[in-house]
């Protein structure tokens, strides 16, 4: 975002460069960082050229991976987000209670949350606030919300990072289930010690990137695999063709007529649902529009995340 706003003449340094900064604490690129400015790389250059001349320091180290902060740029990282937030806030609160909260929203999640539940939660969000657009971005990584990767996030890690506001505002349950075809032809576990018969679906373990997902190990030690995939979706239609039993959160599973449950009142995993936000971010009114509604609707629907034995 560019501000439009010139600094005055007496001032140390020109406001409208803390936005190409920021951009480029951001992308660590100069091209991408005027792809997202909407100018040439070389304007980014210049503009930061000149505001380390203002500054008289040096904010950014020119490494083989990218533009990376010094200890200065570190230092005014922190001071142009609260400037950038406050801006962000006079443009979205100034001007009366009664206008409509507007604009893009970033919300970052895993991938089986954002698939199998709040892509479809999403509709009546934009049907009450059809003004408000939703960037739902997924990751096999914790999306950094410090960093600015997203506005807003979902997870079922708790958050770390400075200045983060973070809440548990629910939780989701995970159930084994299998293919009926598969539980005719192995047989349907009725005791934690039948496990040891039957097969699974899981992650592939070198590329599992938050250890919370490692859920199947929460019910079976050194598990034998017929199938494994980065994708929980994945997961579940491999089962579902009768590759294995599988883990899987109800909301993802309970719905699809191909798997039924076992073992349940006996296997069941519980992780919590985390919501952080950056503390410059929580007065915007469209980021506290889709945390409120994240609130209501993940407590409202409890029963079908969480079920109880």
């Amino acid at each position: 975002m560019v501000w439009k706003n010139s600094a005055k003449r007496d001032a140390v340094f020109d406001w409208n460069d803390l936005s190409y900064f920021l951009e480029l604490a951001r992308q660590g690129r100069l091209a991408s960082a005027g792809r997202h400015l909407k100018v040439d790389h070389t304007t980014v250059s210049r503009r930061i050229a000149e505001l380390e001349r203002s500054l008289e320091c040096k904010l950014f180290d020119r490494t083989l991976n990218g533009f990376v902060l010094t200890d200065a740029g570190q230092r005014l990282l922190r001071y142009a987000e609260t400037i950038e937030s406050n801006i962000l806030a006079i443009s979205q609160e100034v001007g009366g209670a009664r206008a409509d909260p507007s604009g893009t929203v970033r919300l970052a999640t895993m991938e089986g949350i954002a698939s199998l539940y709040l892509a479809g939660a999403l509709r009546a969000f934009h049907d009450s606030y059809p003004n408000i657009l939703v960037e739902l971005v997924t990751s096999p990584h914790l999306i950094n919300v410090t960093k600015r990767e997203a506005d807003v996030s979902l997870s079922f890690v708790k958050p770390k990072g400075q200045r983060l506001l973070v809440e548990n505002i629910g939780g989701f349950k995970l159930r084994l289930y299998g293919a009926p075809d598969y539980l005719v032809a192995h047989g349907e576990p009725r005791t934690l010690d039948d496990l040891r018969h039957h097969v699974f679906v899981d992650y592939v373990e070198d590329l599992i990137a938050i250890d919370e997902v490692r859920w199947l190990h929460d019910v079976v030690t050194d598990p034998p695999t017929t199938f494994r995939s980065s994708s929980m979706i994945s997961q579940q239609n491999a089962a579902a063709a009768g590759l294995g039993l599988v883990l899987l959160p109800c909301f993802a599973a309970a719905p699809d007529a191909r798997l039924q449950p076992v073992l349940v009142g006996t296997v069941s995993v519980h992780r919590d649902i985390w919501l952080a936000v950056h503390e410059d971010f929580q007065f915007i009114a469209r980021v506290k529009t889709v945390c409120r509604f994240l609130r209501k609707t993940i407590a409202a629907d409890q029963p079908f995340l969480n079920p109880r034995e």
